[in-house]
């Protein structure tokens, strides 16, 4: 089973949930997200762009591997992996 975790304001977009197991097998990042996007459509436009790229304030990752060091949408799942999204953090002094 697939499970996604969701940080930070992205919680908002899925009523709360920062645990969400997909009930499909994707058998890549973005097969996953699309499936993710099924689940909580407003997530979509948080995570990428209109081109369908992933958004440059936000991190995923496949178990402990930034996909972006991987191959990126095509970074491949096996049935036990776990994606965190986490978007960047900034401001202060």
């Amino acid at each position: 089973m697939i499970i996604f975790q969701i940080a930070g304001f992205l919680t908002d977009f899925t009523g709360g949930q920062k645990e969400i197991p997909l009930p499909a097998s994707p058998a890549t990042v973005g097969e996953a997200l699309d499936e993710l996007w099924k689940l909580h459509r407003g997530l979509q436009d948080r995570i990428v762009n209109e081109r369908g790229q992933i958004r440059p304030h936000v991190n995923i990752f496949v178990n402990a591997d930034n996909i972006r060091l991987k191959e990126l949408l095509a970074t491949p799942l096996s049935d036990h992996s776990e994606i965190t999204i986490l978007p960047a953090v900034s401001g202060g002094r």
